[in-house]
């Protein structure tokens, strides 16, 4: 057989899927559509995590849109991280141009146009599904991580998260756990010293300066009631679509904080919340984070300990994450070594920094016969990508130059009436819709000091009022000492000591 028969039974083996799977697109091989070759991707492996990565306007968020549109149609709802913006036309039908159908036919997949059900979602006062967490809900030690806190620091947090369990005072905003801190080093600073062991105030002056470090990117918003639950992020609607649950973050671009503690705690909560799963024949969900270096870039050691950890033990829950930058080394090795399916889009090499970043991309890939991958790498066209995944059996697939599908949905941004539609739609907007401001710790610590104050008010009103009698003269104090010193034994005893030595005389 000639090269190209080589390629074609060599691919089509790799790719072989008895399963229900995803099509991503169709095989390049020397610059050449392969039609006979389909890049299959199986459902039951989706969950072993993945990298999306290439240079800017490379085809990144096409294929995002591709894959989401393919997880939709097989049941599989899609959380997908939406930093620029340019997610959100997914909701809408594409239109069939003649260069999107000639692409079709070269790769030899049909084309047709379809829209996805969207819920838009918000970490800000942005339109759409508000989305919040309680700071009793990160707990001591990931509220602490995401601080970047020390030992000393966490432990003090550990006590203050102790103290209000106790004290049945739920800890749900920003402003509740800084009312706390400041009533330990200061009205209730005998209560905690009596009970905990005494606490520094410079200590808790560290703590207090980060928490507001992080109110100031946006935590104030995101911090309290009503708390969004993961169940709503499972959904399938009235056709067997998965959900597509877009979190639209253009306006926290700046605030990396914020990001990556939300990511940090939705990772971690559904974790926790999520029943063990084993071995399934398709993911519960799959989460695209765009722009992941955003998180990985402000996390510190421990952070990044976390997220490791948790990217290793989610895929049991049925959870398959996915991260999106434009380097893979963006994204730690540890994490990296996570990942089961990898596409990367083109990079490109201005600087000798750039081309030693190729090589050691190239050097993450599986070797191959028919690339040579640090070449290809910087010579792949807009919409082609190199993709080597997982088989059935958990076997890395061989290294394939792929021409990715085309969306089925609008390739362009919803305008303000469609996403406004959208949202007066939905009953995830109507129920996360209004902020619940509970009695918590900050209201119960201000009920508690007011009494405190108020009790020893009344105490000084009732206490007995100075006798009216007159004060003694300067005359009588005198002699009343006098007279005491007179009396006394240490006196005396002096006295009948001289007289005893004139008697001798």
């Amino acid at each position: 057989m000639n090269k190209k028969d080589n390629f074609i039974q060599d691919m089509n083996n790799g790719y072989l899927s008895k399963g229900d799977n995803i099509i991503l697109g169709g095989a390049i091989l020397d610059g050449e559509q392969i039609a006979e070759v389909h890049v299959k991707i199986p459902l039951k492996t989706l969950n072993r995590h993945g990298l999306i990565a290439g240079a800017t306007g490379t085809g990144k968020t096409k294929t995002i849109q591709v894959f989401s549109e393919q997880l939709s149609n097989a049941g599989i709802p899609v959380l997908m991280m939406d930093i620029k913006g340019d997610f959100s036309g997914i909701a809408k039908e594409g239109k069939e141009e003649a260069f999107i159908t000639e692409r079709q036919a070269k790769i030899n997949i049909p084309y047709n146009v379809a829209s996805f059900p969207v819920e838009l979602m918000s970490l800000s006062k942005q339109n759409g599904v508000r989305l919040r967490a309680t700071v009793s809900e990160f707990g001591p030690v990931l509220f602490s991580r995401i601080l970047d806190l020390n030992d000393t620091q966490a432990g003090v947090v550990s006590v203050i998260f102790k103290y209000c369990d106790d004290n049945q005072m739920p800890l749900l905003d920003l402003k509740d756990i800084k009312k706390v801190i400041n009533y330990i080093t200061e009205e209730g600073k005998e209560e905690i010293s009596a009970s905990y062991g005494k606490i520094s105030t410079a200590t808790t002056g560290t703590i207090l300066r980060k928490i507001i470090e992080l109110e100031q990117q946006g935590g104030d918003i995101f911090f309290g009631e009503l708390s969004f639950e993961i169940d709503d992020l499972m959904r399938i609607d009235e056709n067997g679509k998965g959900y597509v649950n877009i979190i639209r973050l253009t306006d926290i671009q700046d605030k990396p904080k914020l990001f990556s503690t939300f990511m940090l705690s939705l990772l971690a909560e559904i974790y926790q919340k999520m029943p063990e799963k084993g071995d399934v024949s398709q993911p519960e969900l799959v989460i695209f984070i765009d722009e992941a270096h955003l998180i990985f870039n402000e996390a510190s050691k421990a952070l990044l300990a976390q997220i490791e950890t948790i990217v290793k033990l989610i895929r049991s829950k049925g959870v398959g994450i996915y991260f999106v930058t434009q380097n893979p080394m963006d994204v730690p090795s540890g994490v990296l070594a996570q990942l089961g399916l990898k596409i990367q889009h083109a990079l490109r090499a201005f600087t000798a920094n750039d081309r030693q970043a190729i090589k050691k991309t190239a050097d993450n890939y599986p070797t191959s016969q028919y690339y040579k991958t640090d070449e290809l790498l910087t010579n792949l066209g807009i919409g082609e990508a190199l993709v080597t995944a997982l088989n059935e059996k958990g076997i890395p697939t061989p290294l394939v130059a792929t021409m990715m599908r085309a969306p089925m949905s609008r390739m362009d941004v919803l305008t303000s009436d469609e996403i406004e539609a959208i949202n007066s739609k939905s009953k995830l907007v109507k129920k996360y819709i209004d902020e619940v401001d509970r009695e918590s710790a900050y209201e119960i610590l201000n009920k508690k000091i007011a009494y405190a104050a108020q009790a020893s008010e009344e105490k000084e009103q009732q206490a007995p009022t100075r006798s009216s009698k007159s004060e003694p003269s300067t005359t009588s104090v005198v002699t009343k000492s006098v007279l005491k010193v007179v009396t006394s034994a240490t006196f005396i005893r002096g006295v009948f000591g001289v007289l005893s030595k004139i008697f001798k005389k």
